[in-house]
């Protein structure tokens, strides 16, 4: 009725003001007897026919846009997630983590062991082409610490697509370029995009049952140190025997493999943090977690020690068998990397029988008791047996493969909804350390040969076993054995904080879902 009313006072209003007419049709703009509106910029009109054309044409922007994100959207049936009934996290969904972390991880390595042929190919010295490796994890570092973060904010399905899915396509510039800038420029975009092991892991700490996390963790660990080897080794054979750059078209082919497993099989699960959350604030957040979590810090520098251990070992390591007594050549240093299989191999069962059983410091005094050990041994009888070298590999891989899964499997129970921080916070202590162990390893070895290089090694191994000893594995506070000396684990009710182990009395993943629509719906 009240329309009514409107309608019939306007057009009174229209009778007895005709000029208003224009006014209220056009706005202010004069309407032409024909009916046509005069465009004022250029002279053009447009008449009711032009007007449904442009609706046409928006409509059908629309329904392109809506077919586009509908394909975008649209999951196969494994990888559907319903609230009602979570997809279980099962052993072939962590050996297809481990695999897509293994040949993921190796677009790093690809480069290492052909940097002269890409030298001699783009007519560049080879100081000039091993820039490329270290753009190329320059890259990854800078993708550590601004890309992983994410991953407590975007649904981890979508987000590691398109992050395989954009790294396998701009790949192809590396298979076919012949310009060294862009070939330089693209290795760093791709390393800047390589982190998906580093949401792998923590997306296996969030679905891991946490009697079973350490063994979990272990597979996609054990796969992105095989991807190392793997890719060290493959592009040396391969360049040795056809073109260097079809490591590079096999690079190619295998992500674009990694992305189809994952598009099929991959789970869509949730959002850990509906509301959202400030990027910046969140990057902030890492630094917090390092000054307010105990057992982070001190898994954190446990990781710089060992990590430095690792990288000066196998940096100086070359110069070592390459020179008297031993002079092997550059093929047969490069096989020692294949020492470390069967270490990555046995990690898997090693964590199911003991790391899943015990509190993670145990493990990792012991990986750390065992490297010290073997480091002792190598650093002193390396120069004229090469045994040592051999003992000193076998046990470096061992404390860092034990320690590491340890340290994993602990911090991932700190704060459930901000794992991808936490496994930023200590990765980047780890890459630090390797950055440290490269710098300081190669400058003892220039000083005073392999004796001094390794003897830095057992320090920095005492050292992480001190922080490991100063802080036992249920302290909540930042030193001190409070809680017991007990080796086995104890689930304990409360979750208390800095213990390492999950609280039981967590909500169940269909009441954090339910929450996380409520929040959506409010917001």
């Amino acid at each position: 009725m009240t329309d009514e009313k409107i309608e019939s006072a306007r057009e009174a209003d229209e009778e007895s003001n005709p000029e208003s007419d224009h006014q209220h049709r056009g706005r202010g703009i004069p309407q032409p007897a024909n009916g046509k509106s005069q465009d004022s910029s250029d002279g053009n009109t447009a008449d009711g026919h032009d007007l449904a054309d442009i609706s046409t044409a928006n409509g059908s922007q629309t329904r392109e846009w809506s077919v586009i994100h509908r394909l975008w959207n649209w999951k196969p049936k494994p990888a559907r997630y319903d609230p009602e009934n979570p997809p279980k996290f099962t052993i072939w969904l962590n050996v297809l983590f481990g695999f897509a972390s293994c040949f993921t991880v190796s677009n790093l390595y690809y480069n290492q062991a052909i940097l002269n042929r890409i030298a001699e190919t783009f007519s560049v010295s080879f100081e000039r082409a091993s820039s490329v490796a270290t753009l190329m994890q320059a890259g990854y570092a800078g993708g550590l610490l601004l890309l992983c973060p994410l991953g407590d904010i975007f649904p981890r399905r979508p987000f590691i697509l398109a992050l395989v899915g954009f790294t396998a396509t701009i790949w192809l510039a590396l298979c076919l370029t012949t310009s060294f800038p862009l070939f330089s420029t693209i290795s760093f975009l791709t390393g800047f995009t390589t982190v998906t092991p580093q949401l792998m892991l923590p997306l296996v700490g969030d679905l891991a049952p946490p009697h079973r996390r350490a063994s979990s963790l272990a597979v996609v660990v054990s796969g992105l140190s095989l991807g190392i080897l793997v890719a060290r080794i493959l592009s040396g054979v391969m360049a040795s025997y056809t073109d260097w750059r079809n490591i590079y078209w096999f690079g190619f082919a295998v992500q674009y493999l990694v992305w189809g497993l994952l598009y099929v099989w991959m789970p869509d699960y949730p959002s850990k943090n509906p509301a959202g959350m400030n990027y910046l604030r969140m990057l902030a957040s890492i630094v917090y977690l390092l000054v307010t979590e105990p057992l982070l810090l001190q898994a954190s520098l446990v990781a710089f020690l060992l990590s430095a251990v690792f990288t000066s070992f196998w940096t100086t390591l070359s110069f070592l068998l390459s020179s008297p007594p031993f002079g092997y050549s550059s093929v047969v240093v490069g096989l020692f990397g294949l020492i470390g299989v069967v270490v990555i191999l046995a990690a898997p069962v090693y964590s199911r029988l003991v790391i899943d059983k015990v509190v993670p410091l145990f493990s990792a005094v012991m990986g750390l008791t065992v490297e010290l050990a073997g480091v002792a041994i190598g650093t002193f009888t390396g120069s004229f047996h090469v045994a040592g070298p051999v003992v000193q590999a076998v046990a470096i891989d061992i404390g860092v493969q034990f320690t590491q899964i340890a340290n994993r499997a602990a911090i991932y129970g700190i704060q459930p909804s901000a794992r991808n921080r936490v496994n930023t916070a200590y990765m980047a202590a780890a890459f630090s350390g390797q950055l440290t162990g490269t710098a300081v390893g190669n400058r003892l070895y220039a000083l005073g040969g392999w004796v001094y290089s390794g003897s830095c090694s057992i320090a920095f191994i005492g050292l992480a076993l001190v922080v490991c000893l100063l802080r036992g594995p249920r302290e909540t506070g930042w030193v001190g054995w409070s809680g017991g000396w007990a080796i086995r684990r104890d689930d304990l009710p409360s979750g208390r904080k800095g213990s390492g182990i999950e609280a039981p009395t967590e909500l169940p993943e269909r009441a954090l879902v339910k929450t996380a629509r409520i929040v959506e719906e409010g917001g």
